[in-house]
């Protein structure tokens, strides 16, 4: 499963560039990876481990702004058509992240 994050947050304020900041950091920090500026991509090995993630981003979430959150699997996130300029480019995944149980 891979879980997309897309966000459309304020940064008017000082007060919203750190709310966006801390948002972008907490992604990171669970593990998410930049896709795009403002969507953010995480490889989960199963749909419960993709709920936990989930519930974890709703924690975080900032006070104002947009986000969506979205689980796709493994041969659905393999069929995307990247294009830069006009030009196909080759999908570079983000490493998979070894789970111990």
């Amino acid at each position: 499963m891979w879980v997309l994050v897309f966000f459309d947050l304020p940064t008017e304020t000082k007060k919203d560039k750190k709310a966006y900041a801390d948002f972008r950091k907490n992604l990171q920090r669970d593990g998410f990876t930049m896709f795009q500026f403002s969507i953010y991509i995480r490889h989960c090995a199963s749909s419960e481990s993709s709920e936990v993630h989930i519930k974890r981003v709703k924690s975080f979430l900032p006070a104002y702004g947009n986000v969506g959150i979205l689980c796709i699997t493994d041969k659905q996130f393999g069929n995307i058509q990247l294009f830069y300029g006009n030009k196909p480019k080759e999908i570079k995944t983000p490493g998979l992240q070894l789970e111990l149980f």
